[in-house]
């Protein structure tokens, strides 16, 4: 029940950010070219939501196995390969989110120590770059849970978009409606 909780929390946070952002880039290019006026501050607001949504995204699209990859050579190895590799690219990308998380964490605690605020907004600069530190630990999270479920035997390998398979599936869908017709 609480995964389940915090699998639609995490969807909707994601949606609010993407609705936020189509809002306010919808509404500074009405004032902007409709009335030839605008906000200076809605476009730092919209880079800081779409910075949000690409990070805390890209968490949510290891989970869903949304993310695009490069598995033609993993799919030709045997399971217990597929295994093997599978660990090693996550103990890999476990070493990048640790190396950006640790600069991030250096980042803010400088940026936290300077006090600079954003140029546009009254937010402190470390408050509005936090998002960088934790991208970076929930995206390490997700390979954390991808590792498991490869160690636990659940998976044998990341659950990759497949749009090869994807593309023939509609194209069949396709030609299965014409012939209705």
């Amino acid at each position: 029940m609480l995964g389940r909780l915090i699998a639609r929390l995490e969807e909707d946070i994601l949606c609010l950010l993407l609705v936020a952002m189509t809002l306010l880039v919808f509404v500074e290019v009405v004032l902007r070219f409709g009335f030839n006026t605008g906000f200076i501050w809605m476009q730092e607001l919209t880079l800081l939501i779409s910075t949000w949504l690409v990070l805390f995204g890209a968490s949510y699209g290891v989970k869903v196995g949304s993310h695009i990859g490069v598995d033609a050579f993993v799919k030709m190895l045997p399971a217990n390969g597929r295994r093997i590799l599978t660990l090693v690219a996550v103990a890999l990308c476990l070493f990048y989110c640790g190396l950006f998380s640790y600069g991030a964490w250096v980042y803010l605690k400088k940026m936290h120590l300077i006090g600079l605020e954003m140029a546009d907004l009254p937010l402190p600069k470390w408050l509005a770059a936090s998002v960088l530190l934790i991208g970076f630990v929930l995206l390490a999270i997700r390979f954390l849970q991808v590792g498991w479920q490869v160690i636990t035997g659940q998976t044998d390998s990341f659950s990759l978009a497949d749009e090869a398979k994807e593309s023939m599936h509609l194209a069949k869908e396709v030609a299965d409606q014409e012939k209705r017709s």
